[in-house]
């Protein structure tokens, strides 16, 4: 009688897991094609419903995507809610919500059980910035003494002055490049091209890796018309950049928590306080929404009561 009963379960489970496995191959396939996220983003949402099926493996539950229900999924995020920080918990909520209502959208469901599980509130965090000085400083400690250095002050110098993520930075080419114009050609969030002015001091870091440095490479058909390569010939990956400026900030005695995406908004802020109007900057960073660029009047209010002194006829 257990084992019937053991053997009844397992089956029970071994088909609900398949449906899981099933939803979540086609909700990637629909956020890959329909949305056209990166692979990165695509993993993120994938790892939120993952880390619900994880949750009832363990609590022997087996309930499908489609039957699954909004108690099972509250205690789901109240168990979790004990190890995530609010902005975690808030990014899974959104995550497993997103999957829902794909399941609607699919027809597969008619309720989204995260419908009435409300976020919980968190402030909006304001960017860490590098000051001029830290920018230089960096750039000062790469030893140019190894062909290396030539690439990372490349590095370092598009981050800053193009205002790069990261990812757009690893899948920068050689073709990307239209120096005569001025500008760099960006793939970024959801296979969205733009257009990126670029400096003259740029350019001519750029073009001393380029010329003198990476032909001396490995070369790797793959990967010949990638601009940034390792020692091997191939494409640098994220965590390559995020160490590279970890050991930079680390050697030049910055004390602050620093990414690659700290560039970039220095890049914003640095741009703001001296001017430039949000509406470029929102162009220039590639963000879809003004919103997201405002976030950067928050970094130095300084900006706005200069703004109030210059503009308006009543100062």
């Amino acid at each position: 009688m257990i084992l019937c009963s053991f053997t009844t379960h397992y089956i029970a489970y071994f088909f609900s897991e398949m449906k899981w496995t099933n939803s979540i191959q086609d909700y990637a396939h629909y956020l890959q094609i329909e949305r056209g996220l990166s692979a990165n983003s695509i993993n993120s949402y994938v790892l939120d419903v993952k880390k619900l099926i994880l949750y009832l493996e363990q609590t022997q539950q087996t309930v499908s995507p489609i039957n699954i229900d909004a108690q099972t999924v509250q205690r789901f995020i109240y168990e979790s809610a004990k190890h995530l920080n609010a902005r975690s918990q808030s990014r899974l909520i959104s995550g497993l919500r997103g999957f829902f209502d794909f399941l609607i959208f699919d027809n597969y469901r008619t309720t989204n059980p995260l419908e009435l599980i409300e976020s919980p509130k968190i402030g909006r965090k304001l960017p860490d910035t590098l000051s001029i000085n830290n920018i230089d400083t960096i750039v000062a400690s790469i030893d140019l003494s190894k062909p290396q250095g030539e690439r990372n002050r490349a590095i370092i110098e598009t981050l800053y002055s193009c205002g790069l993520r990261v990812s757009e930075l690893t899948n920068l080419k050689i073709s990307d490049l239209f120096f005569k114009e001025g500008f760099i050609k960006v793939t970024g969030k959801g296979n969205k091209q733009r257009f990126v002015p670029i400096g003259n001091k740029t350019q001519k870091f750029i073009n001393i890796y380029k010329d003198e440095v990476r032909p001396h490479m490995p070369s790797i058909i793959e990967f010949s018309d990638i601009l940034f390569l390792n020692r091997r010939g191939k494409q640098l990956t994220r965590a390559m950049i995020f160490t590279l400026v970890k050991q930079l900030a680390e050697k030049s005695g910055i004390q602050k928590n620093i990414s690659p995406h700290t560039f970039r908004h220095s890049f914003a802020t640095h741009l703001l306080e001296n001017g430039a109007d949000l509406r470029s900057i929102q162009l220039m960073l590639g963000h879809e929404s003004i919103t997201t660029t405002e976030i950067y009047m928050h970094v130095d209010k300084s900006h706005l009561k200069q703004v109030m002194n210059t503009f308006h006829p009543r100062k």
